[in-house]
């Protein structure tokens, strides 16, 4: 792992493959946000994989998460920087809170990019969303609300509070538990606020997100997919269906058995739609 300036701050981040076609993988917040294995995968595949963390979060640029002086705008920016830096144009993916920073930045930069996958996201900013959008589970969410927080100095403490939170969204509560355990080990500092930030990505709810993207997802050219657990219940399945049809030519990817995050018995099929993503129909820019 290393990091690279673009646009006055350090991103942390980390390659596998060599010299291919980039695939650029945007932190929901952190990087490990994608799997190790899928990066693995598309590597042996012949891409160069980069994933990174964004501001706030990891290797990269931390000042004050309860009060970020940047923008959503600002994060798409850093994409298509370090898109560029690294020689782009890239297929960048974006899961989550990454996969709206995925959204603008492709619509917002479309020089930089050659491709697009979005994983488990919606096409509004945090917030109510739109009316024909389906919300977060309404007893899921009452579950997660109810649950105290850990001491975030703790690191078993967090990891088991990741483990509990993933069974209430239909994850998998181990791989949880040792994905928050990475998570907190590369956390700079102790400052319980920016563990938090790292672990739940509070920032982004801090975040001015406007103004809206949606009404231009249709301007985006690029090869697109999509991929959406059938049982996620933080962002359910309609926001992925939305986005799908929004996006000219975009495929739709829905794994069953899965909720928020791409399960271990999903990453092969993940990997296989992206390596393939622009084979047919309109190729790759």
């Amino acid at each position: 792992m290393t990091t690279i300036e673009v646009n006055g701050v350090a991103l942390g981040v980390e390659s596998f493959g060599d010299d291919a076609p980039l695939v650029l993988l945007a932190g929901g917040p952190t990087m490990l946000s994608w799997p190790d294995e899928l990066c693995d995968r598309l590597a042996a595949g012949g891409r160069r994989v980069v994933r990174y963390d964004l501001r706030d979060s990891g290797e990269s640029t931390t000042a004050d998460p309860a009060d970020p002086g940047y923008t959503l705008r600002d994060l798409a920016a850093d994409a298509a920087a370090l898109a560029d830096s690294l020689g782009g144009p890239a297929h960048l993916a974006g899961s989550g809170v990454g996969g709206m920073v995925a959204q603008v930045a492709v619509l917002d930069h479309p020089g930089s990019f050659s491709a697009l996958t979005l994983v488990g996201t919606r096409p509004v900013a945090p917030g109510p969303p739109d009316d024909d959008l389906p919300d977060h589970d309404p007893a899921t969410m009452s579950r997660m609300f109810e649950s105290p927080m850990p001491d975030w100095s703790d690191r078993e403490a967090v990891a088991e509070f990741a483990a509990a939170g993933a069974e209430i969204l239909g994850d998998d509560p181990a791989a949880a538990h040792a994905l928050a355990a990475r998570i907190w080990d590369r956390t700079p500092g102790a400052t319980p606020s920016v563990h938090m930030a790292n672990q739940i990505g509070m920032v982004f709810s801090r975040l001015d997100c406007t103004p809206r993207w949606r009404e231009r997802l249709p301007e985006i050219e690029v090869p697109t997919l999509v991929v959406h657990g059938r049982d996620d219940r933080f962002f359910p399945v309609g926001n992925g269906r939305a986005i799908a049809r929004e996006i000219r030519g975009a495929r739709l990817l829905v794994l069953d058995g899965a909720a928020t995050a791409v399960p271990a018995a999903g990453i092969g099929e993940v990997t296989e739609a992206m390596l393939t993503l622009g084979q047919t129909g309109f190729g790759f820019r």
